[in-house]
């Protein structure tokens, strides 16, 4: 039984990874076609003034943070961190009750 609950939660962890990286992805799509359409307009409506840079770049801040994340890249943004967060935080709660 215990061989079925142990392939039953690595399946549903790859599920969840599986989603994680399809977010990432979407965000990356959406982010191309939005980025191609405010170059577009800008260049169609005041082409002197090149302010779609100002919106791709801080969209970009976000879809590089968002992939640093989704491919566990950046050690603050890793699960190792977040486990490391959930002990601290948990032990820091057991010696405040204590």
């Amino acid at each position: 039984m215990e061989p079925d609950h142990t392939q039953a939660k690595r399946y549903q962890k790859a599920q969840k990874r599986v989603k994680e990286i399809r977010g990432f992805y979407e965000h990356l799509t959406v982010f191309i076609l939005v980025t191609v359409i405010l170059i577009v307009i800008n260049l169609m409506t005041s082409p002197e003034y090149l302010w779609f840079i100002w919106c791709v770049f801080g969209w970009g801040i976000g879809v590089v943070i968002h992939g640093l994340k989704t491919f566990e890249i950046s050690p603050a943004f890793s699960k190792e961190w977040e486990e490391r967060k959930i002990k601290e935080i948990l032990e820091k709660e057991k010696n405040k009750q204590t």
